[in-house]
């Protein structure tokens, strides 16, 4: 086996923390820098950025990039970015090392720091096919060659987890208004969730060709039930925030003249 590359950690909160001590384990000879001085078992601290940057690689996990980019200097070899942010900021930084002659990787994390170092975590990431140390953290899965791609994605996909979880605490707090445990809805719950799961080929399909026309639930019936879902909400004296909101988005749609169309027309809303 060959000697494997130095590498630095900038950023040990949870997760650098988990990212340095996945170097670790896989035999890489670690250095680490913090804001506020850490230290990781069998790593190497440093008190400044300019005495990490000595490494073969550079691994970033900052809280923002506002904190990131005053603190990048073309002293980096090699930077595998994997601070969250848009894909244009990811895009500012790879245009910023091509400048500065810095090879560059951007990645974003799609795991909690407990599953880095193993295949549970995936590890989106863009730009430079060459994925270096993703291997130690994770499962590397190439985008794209934009920089700015695994943001994108980051963002997209939590997007969908967040609007998931959302639309399960209102239920919760819906159905518990009358009594209804978590224990009893939740089942259901799950295997509505994976129903409406498998109509999701079909719908991105419908908004790729952007052929709305329907047989089965048109928009102008679940308008009415964003409605009714609302008023129910108000009703049990709880927010509806979440659910006006949807309904305000399909009645637009609605407007615009979908009402005989698939949900999936919704997305000429959201496109405007």
């Amino acid at each position: 086996m060959g000697i494997k590359k130095t590498v630095s950690v900038l950023g040990l909160g949870r997760m650098g923390t988990a990212l340095a001590n996945a170097l670790v384990n896989e035999g890489y000879e670690v250095t680490v820098w913090n804001r506020t001085p850490k230290t990781v078992a069998n790593a190497r601290s440093v008190a400044t950025p300019e005495e990490a940057f000595k490494s073969d690689v550079v691994v970033t996990c900052m809280s923002t990039y506002e904190i990131q980019q005053p603190l990048l200097t073309n002293d980096i070899k090699v930077l595998v970015n994997l601070t969250s942010g848009t894909p244009e900021q990811a895009r500012r930084t790879a245009e910023w090392a091509k400048t500065n002659g810095v090879e560059y990787v951007d990645g974003v994390i799609m795991a909690v720091p407990q599953q880095i170092g193993t295949p549970g975590a995936r590890i989106l990431f863009s730009g430079n096919e060459n994925h270096h140390v993703l291997d130690a953290f994770g499962e590397p899965v190439h985008v794209g060659e934009d920089a700015g791609l695994a943001a994108l994605y980051d963002l997209a996909l939590l997007g969908i987890m967040w609007a998931t979880f959302g639309g399960y605490l209102q239920a919760l707090a819906l159905v518990g208004s009358e009594g209804v445990t978590p224990e009893q809805l939740t089942p259901m719950a799950m295997s509505w969730l994976g129903e409406m799961a498998g109509l999701l080929p079909e719908m991105g399909e419908v908004t790729r060709t952007r052929n709305y026309e329907t047989d089965v639930s048109a928009l102008d019936i679940n308008v009415s039930g964003l409605h009714l879902l609302t008023e129910a909400n108000r009703e049990q004296g709880l927010d509806t925030t979440l659910p006006q909101a949807l309904h305000a988005l399909f009645e637009r749609a609605q407007r615009s003249g979908h009402g005989n169309h698939s949900i999936a027309s919704v997305i000429e809303e959201i496109r405007k």
